[in-house]
């Protein structure tokens, strides 16, 4: 008799420690998809890279035209001139490369802007994503959109709906 009531307390601690752990998917790029923020964002980034990419683009076209003339008119061009041409030229290339890595570069004005644009509505969806999960327990939620080694995961587990209504969208 002692040995089945010790037998039973032990399943009975290991039952206990053995709680599953809760999981849960999220799909950041449908969530982002549904956000209208994120759209209107996108699309101002959008158009002042176009913007910004056109001003480098006027800049390079400007260098490769003096070029073209110093090309044609090399002949003609005694030693000095021809130094003086050359320098300019290099000189117009460096201020395209200079205003693209302003622009584009690693820490860039489209870097920083897009960071102060997208940090607010980053920030939201990452309180949104912690209040449904501790509400609802879970102990780790993995974004599907960026876990590639995911190869097929529940619907059900699925919170990113919840996260939605969470912000105030719905379908």
């Amino acid at each position: 008799m002692k040995k089945i009531t010790v037998i039973c307390a032990l399943i009975m601690l290991c039952a206990t420690g053995a709680t599953a752990q809760k999981f849960a998917l999220i799909d950041m790029e449908y969530i982002l998809k549904n956000i209208p923020a994120y759209e209107m964002t996108n699309e101002q980034l959008g158009q002042l890279s176009t913007k910004w990419q056109n001003e480098v683009e006027a800049v390079q076209q400007a260098a490769q035209n003096m070029y073209k003339n110093y090309q044609s008119e090399l002949v003609f061009l005694s030693a000095e001139m021809k130094t003086k041409r050359e320098e300019e030229i290099v000189k117009k290339e460096q201020e395209a490369q200079e205003l693209k890595r302003k622009y584009f570069g690693p820490e860039g004005e489209l870097y920083k802007r897009r960071e102060s644009l997208m940090k607010p509505i980053q920030d939201e969806i990452y309180n949104a994503v912690k209040d449904v999960s501790e509400k609802s327990g879970y102990q780790l939620v993995v974004d599907r959109a960026s876990a590639m080694s995911i190869i097929f995961a529940s619907p059900k587990i699925d919170i990113s709906k919840e996260v939605l209504l969470k912000l105030g969208y719905s379908e």
